[in-house]
């Protein structure tokens, strides 16, 4: 399997329907083993921390086993729209 920002980004932002997607690679050497991703959808509203990062992991649950670090932060179209006035 071929992983990729992008193509986690892509894959995030089409299943989970989000607005915003933000995937680094961070990998000392950029070699798609270690990922922090910002996910701002509407399927998050109403949802505990903990149940909107089930639905990531639900929605990568292919490309995960091949992943050795992965950082999530979930917030909803709401909760986007304030951090970005700070």
């Amino acid at each position: 399997m071929e992983l990729s920002a992008e193509y986690l980004r892509e894959k995030l932002q089409r299943d989970l329907e989000a607005e915003h997607v933000e995937v680094e690679d961070t990998t000392p050497n950029r070699c798609a083993s270690s990922f922090r991703v910002l996910v701002v959808s509407a399927k998050f509203e109403g949802k505990p921390l903990l149940q909107r990062h089930r639905l990531v992991n639900t929605c990568l649950v292919e490309e995960l086993p091949h992943i050795h670090a992965f950082e999530q932060k979930t917030l909803t179209p709401e909760q986007w729209a304030r951090e970005q006035q700070k």
